[in-house]
């Protein structure tokens, strides 16, 4: 099986390092911009009915044309994540898609604290994932 791809490539399915391992707190990501570890995309994560979506609002030149080669151009305005939907305490699941690989994984979304959150891709399942550690850099304009 292929592995999955690092985000500075894509903002690439959440995968890298691992996160803390802190319990998450009751905190929501709502109306906020995070940033990956490289800090080479940044995503908007909002609200899409009853679920939290997110969607690239920034990414550097390298993020741009590794997507562009995989097949996503443009890569501002992709909804990275996809109807994440709420399971347990500052947990959601949903789907994340890498746009490198033009390809959608299981994920989940967790929420460190305030200012941290560990995005998680699968390929399969629960298995085969990788996390990364995302920070929040802002709110959302109204």
């Amino acid at each position: 099986m292929p592995a999955l791809p690092t985000l500075s490539a894509s903002a690439a399915a959440f995968a890298a390092l691992l996160a803390s391992a802190s319990a998450p707190t009751q905190v929501e990501p709502y109306g906020s911009i995070w940033t990956n570890p490289k800090r080479s995309v940044q995503v908007h994560v909002h609200r899409c009915g009853q679920a939290l979506c997110g969607t690239i609002v920034w990414a550097d030149d390298k993020a741009k044309a590794d997507a562009r080669k995989g097949g996503t151009d443009p890569l501002i305005s992709t909804q990275l994540f996809l109807g994440f939907v709420p399971d347990g305490k500052s947990v959601w699941r949903g789907k994340v898609f890498v746009p490198d690989m033009r390809s959608t994984f299981s994920g989940t979304i967790t929420m460190v604290d305030a200012q941290t959150l560990r995005a998680q891709g699968c390929l399969v399942g629960r298995v085969l994932c990788r996390s990364q550690v995302w920070t929040r850099v802002g709110t959302a304009p109204s």
